[in-house]
Parts: structure tokens; C-alpha cells; sequence
């Protein structure tokens, strides 16, 4: 795929009757926007299928957002922690993911408020292209020998206390068994492992590189480490990695794409690998990766 979406990307299919939406009421423009969704709506024959906190007016009495909801395209109304909780719902059945930005920053979704309609009917024509983008998959593995349900994340897996502000330290290292090799030790606040998506994200603001989303590797990234020495790492998208704190702390947290947040007891460890999962965000024509780089973070401006 090129890094201009559209180049020799796969197309949105046609044939959308099926729409599900995920939005924040917290959001001032939520409610205009939702009702100017319904309208098209109606206009067009959609279903419309709300998560539960936005079965208000219109949508009070329709069938909510389920994890088994047969829908065509999820329409995310909000920011990036919007979309990223809309992705974590239905990107495991591969469930293309429209975002309409009524946030601050936007780097993941593609319309603005004033383009809804336009771009909406674009969508519906196939004139929109998917921009497959790759996820890690982590996995607590306890002192027991037992482990955790898989977590996934489009953005990041993050290591970090979550009490008291101490630093702890961390071992981290690749491959499993004899194959298994030392990356290093430091101690820090913590580690960011991030997707080349994830990369413009939190790894970005502790000083981690940008990737182009069409890379394939995982980037690891400290948290403020207590050493001049250690830097931000680039590895290969098929290693596993072996993060393990070296102190039996209490309140150290695994935290995924800043939504979801899993406990990390003494003694335990976390594996991070790329995901099977891959995430379908929708852009259009003329959208590019370095187009949103500068205007969503004024890079080089």
C-alpha cells in the first residue's frame, strides 16, 4: 500500500445497510451531529445501530451495539480515544471503522463535521479506501505458569505504576526459552510498546520516533528512563517481546490503547507480539499519512 491511501489500497465495498455508532455525550457537537446521521439516515434507508449511551431521540428504541451486532461500518463521533474504543469493539470481525473527528487532535479519523454528508455518500458510492493497519497482542504470563486472555491494542501496550510515583525497573528482552536474548535494563516510569499507528501517539510525547503506519515493526519506548544511555528501539514486527519488572511492586498496570487496564502482579511478566487483528480505518482520496502529520501535529510547520 502507498503511504497516499488510495494508491493501490483496497476499496470500501459497496453495499452498506448496516451503520453502528459509537460517540461520547460529553462532546458539545454530539447531539447535531447524531441528528444530521439520522437524517442521512433516513433519506438513504440505513439501519443505524447506537451503542446504548446514544439510543436518545430517534434512536431511543432501536436494537443497541452489541459485540455480535451484524453492522457493514462503524461510524465513530469523537476524537482518537473515541475511534480507539469504537475499533476495540468490532475490528476483530473486520468491520471497516469511519471516524468523524469532533475532537482536538484526529490523527485517526477522516472527516470533519462540516464534510459528514459528502463524505458519508462517498462511502456508500466505494469512492473510499481501507487502510489496513496492524495491532500487538499481549499477554500476561503469571508466576504460576498461568497467563491471560489475549489483550490487543491498535496504538500501544503500556507498562507503568499505577500508585505512588517511584521508578521501577524493568528487564526487557526477545525471543522465548534458549532463544531468548537480552535487550537491556533500565528504570524509568515505565515502557510504551507501540504499533507504527501508536507511534504519533503517547510514544511520540516520551520522545519515541514516527513511523509511517505502512511500516511493520514494533517500537519500544521508555518512560522517562533514569539513564542518559537508553533510547527508543525499533525491533522487527515478528519478535516477541518480554517485559519484567525486577522489583515485586504492587501497582504496576498493563494499559491498552489508554482504555482498558489490567494489573500486573509480583513476579509476573508481559509478552508483546504483533497481533492477528488487523484494523480497516476508512480514508479518501487525497487523505496521506504526511498530510495528517502536518496538520494534525504541524510537523516541520
Amino acid at each position: 500500500m502507498s503511504l497516499r491511501d488510495g494508491g493501490s489500497a483496497e476499496r470500501l465495498p459497496r453495499g452498506i445497510q448496516r451503520v453502528g455508532l459509537v460517540g461520547r455525550r460529553r462532546d458539545e457537537q454530539l447531539d447535531a451531529i447524531l441528528e444530521r446521521v439520522v437524517q442521512f439516515a433516513r433519506a438513504r434507508s440505513l439501519t443505524l445501530v447506537p451503542e446504548a449511551n446514544l439510543r436518545v431521540g430517534a434512536l431511543a428504541s432501536v436494537e443497541p451495539l452489541g459485540e455480535r451486532s451484524e453492522i457493514d461500518l462503524l461510524l465513530t463521533l469523537g476524537g482518537d480515544g473515541t475511534l480507539l474504543r469504537g475499533v476495540r469493539q468490532v475490528a476483530p470481525r473486520g468491520i471497516p471503522v469511519l471516524g468523524v473527528n469532533l475532537g482536538r487532535l484526529g490523527f485517526l479519523t477522516s472527516v470533519r463535521p462540516p464534510d459528514l454528508e459528502g463524505a458519508l455518500d462517498r462511502a456508500l458510492a466505494g469512492e473510499a479506501y481501507l487502510d489496513p493497519r496492524f495491532t500487538l497482542a499481549g499477554q500476561i504470563e503469571y508466576e504460576d505458569g498461568t497467563t491471560s486472555p489475549t489483550i490487543w491494542a491498535l496504538n500501544d501496550l503500556v507498562l507503568h505504576k499505577g500508585g505512588v510515583a517511584r521508578v521501577v525497573r524493568l528487564d526487557l528482552g526477545v525471543g522465548e526459552g534458549k532463544e531468548r536474548e537480552e535487550v537491556g535494563r533500565f528504570a524509568g516510569d515505565g515502557v510504551i510498546i507501540a504499533t507504527p499507528t501508536g507511534s504519533t501517539a503517547y510514544s511520540l510525547s516520551a520522545g519515541g520516533p514516527i513511523i509511517a503506519p505502512t511500516m511493520e515493526c514494533i517500537v519500544v519506548t521508555p518512560i522517562s528512563p533514569h539513564t542518559m544511555a537508553m533510547r527508543p528501539l525499533v525491533l522487527p514486527d515478528h519478535v516477541l517481546l518480554t517485559i519484567r519488572a525486577l522489583d515485586r511492586y504492587e501497582e504496576l498496570v498493563v494499559t491498552a490503547d489508554g482504555q482498558e487496564v489490567y494489573p500486573l502482579p509480583p513476579g509476573a511478566k508481559v509478552k508483546v507480539q504483533k497481533g492477528p487483528v488487523r484494523v480497516r480505518l476508512v480514508r479518501f482520496e487525497g487523505q496521506t499519512f504526511f498530510d495528517t502529520l502536518r496538520r494534525a501535529l504541524n510537523w516541520a510547520g
